[in-house]
């Protein structure tokens, strides 16, 4: 097992506001040793769609990525929100290299399958969708690869992919190779007991308080998918999950960060 690796997934609200987003990557890059970025594209993409004249579809609160979405999509979160990312923390002194699955044939996906509803060119991760060794390459040569949630099937064909997915996927492979730590970054404090109240954190959440939780409607939504996400990484291999807000990165070392998940 070589050494330690942070995987660390930024999203929700801090990527539409420049100010937040630049300060939680000056934090970001003073993190240190060997870390993966992974950012979702915020609200940008359905913006500039509509600007564009394509209406953003959503089902269930996830997105239908059509022909015309999916270029967008690409546009957008693997060129102009990835690309802006990596320029910032080239400012910061952190040498980030911009990816999408694509590039060096980091993240396969396939399709997902039509069901009830057609999802379009929307992404689904399997058990060797990551290439690890590429991604090692660059780790070991010193740099922090960005990934966009833009992924591709082998076939050429680019597919958009959940970005909390792609974290837990970087994570759960890499763990092969190093101690590996996720942390889920966005608005909130961590995981509330009371939406309503940010000072209400849940410190630790074990797999059954979580299951308690949701039974008490006090995770809900689109908290839900992402913890899956989490304690599955934690079957899998990964070390510890964070969850809390990008601002407060700073504070991870200290250990007064979010909420963290635990394996029991």
């Amino acid at each position: 097992m070589g050494s330690g690796l942070h995987i660390i997934k930024i999203g929700g609200n801090v990527i539409d506001d420049d100010v937040q987003l630049q300060s939680f990557l000056e934090k970001f890059a003073a993190l240190q040793g060997k870390k993966v970025l992974v950012h979702g594209g915020g609200k940008i993409a359905t913006r500039i769609a509509a600007d564009l004249g394509i209406e953003a579809k959503m089902i269930n609160g996830r997105r239908i990525t059509d022909k015309a979405m999916l270029d967008v999509a690409t546009m957008v979160y693997a060129g102009l929100t990835n690309k802006h990312v990596v320029s910032s923390l080239q400012k910061f002194g952190c040498d980030a290299l911009g990816l999408s699955g694509a590039d060096g044939n980091t993240i396969k996906a396939i399709k997902r399958p039509v069901r009830e509803i057609d999802y379009g060119y929307a992404g689904d991760i399997l058990v060797d969708s990551v290439n690890t060794l590429s991604i090692k390459k660059f780790l070991e040569a010193g740099f922090t690869p960005v990934f966009s949630a833009i992924t591709h099937n082998g076939l050429g064909q680019l597919l958009n992919t959940n970005a909390d997915t792609i974290a837990s996927a970087l994570a759960v492979s890499l763990a092969k190779i190093y101690e590996t730590k996720l942390i889920y970054c966005f608005e909130k404090e961590g995981v509330l007991r009371d939406v309503d109240n940010s000072e209400s954190v849940i410190k630790s959440i074990s797999p059954d308080e979580f299951e308690k939780l949701k039974l008490e409607k006090v995770i809900y939504e689109g908290m839900i998918p992402k913890l899956d996400n989490a304690f599955e990484a934690l079957s899998k291999g990964v070390k510890n999950v964070y969850i809390g807000n990008a601002l407060n990165l700073h504070k991870y070392q200290q250990g007064e960060f979010g909420t963290c998940l635990l394996s029991k």
